[in-house]
């Protein structure tokens, strides 16, 4: 198992936010996990990279716990995240962007692999004229491919991804969640915070409904999108 989270708690100023919270996520699966907002998603994902600090369960990665461990150490351990609104920074070119990240990783890495893997996987970075171009004037769905290739870049094994299709059209969801599948073909397991829930099952194999901080729902997503209670609360459907 490549991700195992196993009945974790998480509080915030005496409020607890997570109450026994589990999840697993395999190699080369896309898992995604949906909910309401405020119901404890981010949290989640944060928990496991370290920025959410956890009170009581346990956290493994292939086996080794990575609970308690600071950020950048989880990151080393191979777990990268592509954070909600993909922080990236807009007055640097998408190439200073990218190559902000390798200069800070303390790991020993072929770049020039690294790179032309991350190449491969998006149009964007094909152009060596468009890699000079700053990050804050492109569209969300580009911000996002880049968000995505900076964060490939660690050569992850889990790849957390927080509501990867905000402000972007359709069009631009459907080009990165076919750019999701194929970085889990590649062995990378994926955990998925989407609000679109019927893409987001659609694409995963698996999948987790959050409520008020506690799994009320899980299982193969197909059997999810034809859960009453999904059908009801999150794609609009009158049973």
């Amino acid at each position: 198992m490549l991700l195992d989270v196993r009945g974790i708690h998480v509080s915030y100023r005496g409020r607890e936010v997570l109450c026994n919270v589990s999840l697993r996520v395999e190699a080369g699966e896309i898992v995604a996990l949906i909910g309401a907002n405020a119901s404890g998603k981010t949290t989640t994902l944060r928990s496991i990279i370290g920025l959410s600090r956890v009170t009581s369960g346990k956290i493994e990665l292939e086996g080794q716990s990575i609970l308690g461990l600071p950020p950048d150490s989880i990151v080393r351990c191979g777990v990268a995240i592509v954070p909600e609104n993909r922080r990236l920074f807009p007055r640097m070119t998408i190439a200073e962007n990218l190559l902000l990240v390798l200069r800070s990783e303390q790991r020993s890495m072929p770049v020039v692999d690294s790179l032309a893997r991350v190449v491969e996987l998006f149009p964007i970075l094909r152009d060596p004229h468009r890699l000079k171009q700053l990050a804050g004037t492109l569209s969300g769905g580009e911000q996002q491919q880049v968000a995505m290739a900076r964060a490939l870049l660690l050569r992850p094994r889990l790849l957390l991804l927080d509501e990867p299709s905000m402000g972007m059209s359709m069009k631009l969801v459907e080009e990165n969640f076919l750019m999701v599948r194929d970085i889990a073909r590649a062995g990378v397991g994926v955990l998925m915070v989407e609000q679109n829930v019927k893409m987001a099952l659609s694409l995963a194999q698996r999948g987790y409904v959050l409520q008020e901080g506690r799994i009320i729902l899980q299982g193969p997503s197909q059997t999810l999108l034809t859960n009453p209670v999904i059908r009801h609360a999150y794609l609009g459907e009158f049973i």
